[in-house]
């Protein structure tokens, strides 16, 4: 299940990510009349087709291991929230039809028409992801149903998921590391092109609005992030704990960076420590008490060593984007938008940060899904109790890995023929910054 999970998250981020920012190089195409902006659009609405129909094999391989691996955990899940795998069907329903009227509609299409086509595409790509984010926030904190005694499940509120701010917090953070990866995804890929030579309008343009989508929301993510960790904070405690490597209850507890936990004497080597740091992000008061994992049963403590070190690649990760994000804007600003461009050192720093938000990405869910153990529904039905009774998956494993490589594989050679293409008719350098480039980023 991890496995399909994390290589099915990455296309779940594109399909949110990309439609959003085809939208964007679109409408410069119609504000400006630029062709190259619509040669972008083009070439990402192809990108985005392809990667569509990887991502919804996946999926529904997905949905065949529910059924198949956690028949359990299916028969609490699917009363109580199982009306929102039906909202997320019905929204990948209504992209799959614009994504269709958006790739053959360039011709057929009014020109509003067709741009509204796409913002369609990238509302209901970002929908889709939302609902099945409340499955998963219905899984940290169980709301809306009661069991009895022999196990039966009564439906007393569809709607509470809705009601818990975990589902808002959780749901704008992903969407924010969706639009994160994505868009220094496709500025490192036109700075490998841009560093190669390829200095045209049509990179500039793809370099320049990846930095803009992908910066912004680098900025937004800290304090979506921070709602987030307050939540749990509140409501899963050892998660919390395991996550900032805290093992003792104690006030004016400290932040740490880096670290290593030591499970055996409880406590955090090589941590860079900050007094008072953990207790005032957690609750606006450097005296407040955090609860360490000493005070959580040890058969109830998550993989501390795991979710920790997830917890800071995450982190770490983000604030380089950060500061990635700054330097080039800055850059940019001081130089009047060319010199940003012209600085290899600041492009091969683009290109590095190609694959971060990805990685920050598939980081964040392992510290969400790994950080709940050894629940499945937390406080409500243990993992082991969950998973199928039946032993024989080994070959059913072996069958999904080796339909992820056949996709995968797939994936990389249909890229490849649709990136031989990526110039212009006639390249050529551009001034250093043209009216039409100036409004991108706004």
């Amino acid at each position: 299940m991890a496995l399909s999970l994390a290589f099915h998250m990455v296309f779940a981020a594109v399909g949110i990510g990309l439609p959003f920012m085809l939208v964007i190089v679109e409408a410069a195409h119609l504000r400006t009349g630029r062709p190259h902006y619509k040669r972008l659009a083009q070439k990402w609405a192809k990108v985005t087709g392809l990667l569509f129909a990887i991502g919804a094999v996946s999926g529904t391989a997905l949905s065949f291991e529910l059924g198949l691996l956690w028949p359990r955990y299916m028969k609490i899940m699917g009363p109580v929230v199982g009306h929102l795998f039906a909202l997320e069907g019905y929204a990948f329903f209504v992209e799959a039809i614009f994504i269709g009227l958006y790739l053959y509609g360039w011709d057929k299409l009014s020109p509003r028409g067709h741009w509204l086509c796409g913002v369609v595409v990238a509302i209901s790509g970002a929908l889709s992801g939302w609902f099945v984010l409340g499955v998963n926030a219905w899984m940290q904190v169980p709301v809306g149903f009661t069991r009895d005694a022999a196990g039966a499940v009564t439906v007393t509120d569809p709607r509470a998921i809705f009601k818990q701010a975990g589902w808002v917090y959780m749901a704008v953070h992903s969407t924010l590391s969706c639009y994160i990866s994505v868009g220094f995804a496709v500025a490192g890929v036109y700075a490998a092109g841009w560093l190669r030579g390829k200095r045209d309008d049509y990179h500039r343009a793809a370099i320049v609005t990846g930095m803009a989508v992908g910066g912004i929301c680098a900025l937004a993510q800290p304090l979506s992030g921070d709602l987030l960790a307050k939540f749990v904070f509140r409501t899963q405690p050892a998660k919390f704990a395991a996550m900032e490597g805290q093992f003792k209850t104690e006030p004016r507890a400290p932040l740490r960076i880096g670290g290593w936990p030591n499970v055996e004497e409880g406590r955090t080597d090589l941590a860079l420590e900050i007094p008072g740091g953990l207790s005032f992000l957690a609750a606006h008061d450097s005296s407040a008490v955090v609860p360490g994992l000493e005070s959580i049963p040890r058969d109830r403590w998550p993989n501390v060593h795991l979710t920790h070190a997830m917890f800071q690649v995450m982190v770490g990760l983000g604030t380089l984007l950060m500061l990635l994000t700054v330097w080039f804007w800055w850059t940019w600003w001081r130089r009047r938008g060319g010199g940003a461009l012209e600085n290899r050192w600041l492009l091969r720093a683009v290109l590095a940060a190609a694959p971060m938000g990805f990685v920050a990405l598939e980081a964040g869910w392992m510290v969400t899904e790994v950080g709940r153990q050894p629940w499945v529904i937390n406080g409500v039905m243990l993992t082991r109790d969950a998973v199928t009774p039946v032993g024989s998956v080994g070959p059913m494993f072996v069958g999904f890995t080796l339909l992820y490589v056949v996709l995968a594989a797939t994936t990389i050679v249909l890229l490849r023929a649709l990136r031989s293409d990526d110039t212009d008719p006639a390249p050529q350098d551009v001034p250093a910054a043209t009216p039409a480039m100036a409004a991108v980023p706004s």
